[in-house]
């Protein structure tokens, strides 16, 4: 039972409690606007500084003074930003604390906890933070070591009213003053809606959980355990605890959370705003890399290969390969001397080049490379005065435009859509077929102006290898978006020789528009690393992601049993090289709090047959409801409405349509059905959860995706209360 002020017929006992909680949240919410005044107050006044009505020689005062305003401004405005954000349920805890032997209520503390501290004028604590050491006997307190905690209330508010109350009490029985309110806030929660963004867990963090949250900031922490067990919010909690714990380092060195696609990124992006932490960043797989965004994802087999790390070799071939169409020999006059450079002697001066420095780099180490070769033909004067002429040549300016340009990383993956080139990079590395695969993908990024996710592990690496682009980028287009050229003119410029026939509406220019707008630049490096869904990363996704994490300690949450990536033991090896020779300790979640039991079981029972090591854990909740398994023998979009409708009376929150690829078209705009319906691939589902799903062809599913019956798995266990699946007949 949950208290609220809205029934009527709420027992005066509860009222009474709930009339006390709101009379101390009303005390918070008023000292956490004399809060926002002093936070406004102190924003004027940093506006005032670094004025001055002076002149003359006084220009380091005056930088002194714009830095003091600018710093009171920037920490005011956060302060703001952060006071103004934490009114939904500043409030969630209270601990009754036994400081006596005989719980006598004189010698009892009332400790209320809350997502930021609260003081009051007199500088005594009215909310503790809910990060602080003070508040972990809210989360590790239990009935067998209750650490002093006589009663855990959790209060729940909407906006400056509490609504209702929900005790756990910690002693064997409770003081004739202690009233105990509720079957217990878990349970509660768990019962509550989905809605389009994550909830955070700060009010129901559970002791284990807890332990996961509060583990030393160093070194790698994993976080494993099946569908529907908290990891990823657990993990999230976590990055806000270390800025808590450890400020100075997150902060200025920040921290990346990498989720499984731009969906899930949507979806967690409220949690660590809501535990008072602005200063992460969140990124999907294909964000990573600056410049480039992506959701496309490749054909199983083609993602397979290029997330293997056998593309270090492929790539690391690229990378030194002559430009495509570049001049294969130099000719032009000299100080008065006719100049001859053949192929051979070119490709020795890149070799030579190549060998000590990366490519972007080596332009000048090139030409002088060049020069000396032209000086080796004309030995007549002074090699100085030789030297001079071949540095102010135009002839040799054009030539080195043409064969040693500043390549983007983006330009040079896009030379394997040349079948020939890649299976001459990828000879003795990939099979024939493999290679041409590739050079297909790469058309077909072409074409639709997109890169796929993989690909972006693929840029990474190659701009490593180049090293960053040294050409000022331009102000109005980016530095490689070409605006003179067209059609296969521009195909040529950007190093694609293989011939182009669209099938769709996008021209070539407008791809390579889009594929090569802005500039990548150096890998920004992280204090922490956050992994989720770890478990679907490629080797070459580790590599990209250990470039941002070199000196990084790392939290990496994941479980086995879901994995997309077909390799376990080379995605390990790669993640190992990740976390270098930090120290590691491990956590194991194996309660599911998402899933009604009957949908877990009806889930367990299609992944063990064959997945008989994966990691099963207890579902807590049941709703007497087993999931509906309908084969469809006419039209699949009428079953699907109708069974979108069903779901919708059933349920009061979220649903999701989950269909596989060949259904998509059949099904599109049946999220327009209702506001609370969400149409989705599978791959796309992992992180993610709703109230109901509706599961859409199970054995499309498994031969669509790369994980097989592990992404089928993930699908089958998003729902929290009800699922109904459809099987064309």
């Amino acid at each position: 039972m949950t208290a609220r002020t809205t029934t009527e017929d709420v027992p005066a006992s509860i009222a009474a409690e709930i009339a006390v909680e709101q009379a101390h949240l009303d005390r918070v919410h008023a000292e956490l606007l004399k809060a926002s005044d002093r936070a406004g107050l102190v924003a004027i006044d940093g506006m005032s500084r670094g004025r001055t009505d002076r002149t003359g020689d006084v220009r380091d005062e005056e930088m002194s003074g714009l830095f003091e305003r600018d710093a009171l401004v920037f920490n005011a405005a956060r302060r703001l930003a952060t006071l103004d954000s934490q009114y939904e349920g500043l409030v969630f805890g209270r601990l009754d604390i036994d400081h006596g032997s005989e719980m006598a209520p004189e010698d009892r503390e009332a400790r209320y906890i809350g997502r930021l501290g609260v003081r009051d004028d007199e500088y005594e604590p009215l909310v503790i933070d809910w990060r602080a050491p003070a508040a972990s006997p809210f989360y590790r307190a239990t009935p067998v070591e209750n650490l002093g905690v006589i009663r855990r209330r959790v209060l729940r508010c909407r906006a400056t009213t509490v609504v209702g109350v929900e005790d756990d009490l910690m002693v064997p029985e409770a003081p004739d003053d202690i009233v105990v309110v509720g079957d217990g806030a878990l349970l509660a929660a768990l019962t509550r809606s989905r809605g389009t963004q994550m909830r955070d867990i700060v009010a129901t963090i559970q002791q284990h959980q807890d332990e996961a949250i509060r583990a030393d900031h160093l070194g790698v922490t994993e976080i494993t355990g099946g569908p529907g067990t908290g990891k990823t919010v657990v993990a999230l909690h976590r990055a806000a605890y270390l800025l808590y714990s450890n400020r100075r380092r997150y902060e200025s060195g920040g921290i990346l959370v990498i989720g499984p696609s731009s969906a899930y990124t949507a979806y967690i992006e409220r949690v660590l705003p809501s535990l008072g932490e602005e200063s992460v960043t969140l990124r999907s797989l294909g964000d990573v890399v600056d410049s480039v965004t992506t959701s496309r994802l490749d054909q199983p087999e083609v993602a397979a290969i290029k997330g293997s790390l056998r593309m270090q070799r492929v790539l690391e071939r690229l990378a030194v390969e002559a430009v495509p169409e570049a001049p294969t020999e130099f000719r032009a006059f000299v100080a008065g001397t006719a100049i001859r450079i053949d192929e051979a002697r070119l490709a020795s001066i890149r070799r030579s080049v190549l060998s000590g420095t990366h490519r972007n780099q080596g332009a000048k180490a090139a030409r002088n490379m060049l020069a000396d070769a032209a000086w080796a033909q004309h030995r007549d004067g002074e090699k100085s005065d030789f030297l001079e002429h071949v540095d102010e040549s135009l002839a040799v300016d054009d030539f080195m435009e043409a064969w040693w340009p500043q390549l983007d990383p983006r330009q040079v993956l896009l030379w394997l859509a040349d079948t020939d080139l890649a299976r001459r990079v990828g000879s003795g590395v990939l099979s024939a077929d493999e290679s041409a695969a590739l050079a297909t993908s790469m058309r077909d990024a072409l074409e639709a102006g997109t890169w796929s996710v993989a690909d972006v592990a693929l840029l990474d690496d190659l701009s490593g290898r180049l090293g960053t682009t040294e050409e000022p980028e331009d102000e109005e287009r980016g530095f490689y978006e070409i605006e003179e050229l067209d059609g296969d003119d521009e195909l040529r410029a950007a190093g694609y020789r293989a011939p182009v026939e669209p099938r769709s509406e996008v021209t070539p220019t407008q791809a390579l528009d889009r594929m090569l707008r802005g500039r990548i630049g150096r890998p920004e490096e992280y204090a922490h690393v956050l992994v989720d869904e770890a478990q679907d990363l490629s080797p070459m996704q580790w590599r990209m992601i250990a470039r941002r994490g070199r000196r990084a300690s790392w939290t990496v949450v994941g479980d086995a049993a879901q994995a997309s990536w077909g390799d376990a033991d080379e995605a390990r090896r790669a993640r190992e090289e990740a976390y270098g020779r930090q120290e590691r300790r491990s956590f194991h979640m194996d309660t599911n709090y998402r899933n009604a039991r009957e949908i877990f079981d009806y889930a367990r029972d299609v992944i063990l047959p064959l997945v008989p090591d994966a990691d099963i854990p207890q579902a807590v909740r049941e709703t007497g409801v087993t999931p509906q398994d309908l084969i469809v023998d006419g039209d699949l979009r009428s079953a699907a409405e109708s069974a979108v409708a069903e779901l919708l009376d059933e349920v009061d929150g979220s649903v999701a349509v989950i269909v596989p690829e060949r259904h998509a078209a059949a099904l599109a705009g049946i999220d327009g059905m209702d506001d609370r319906v969400s149409l989705i691939d599978p791959m796309s589902t992992k992180g993610l959860e709703w109230d109901a799903s509706l599961v859409v062809d199970p054995d499309a599913i498994i031969e669509e995706s790369p994980g097989g019956v592990r992404v089928l798995y993930v699908a089958l266990t998003r729902a929290a209360h009800r699922m109904t699946v459809l099987r064309p007949a």
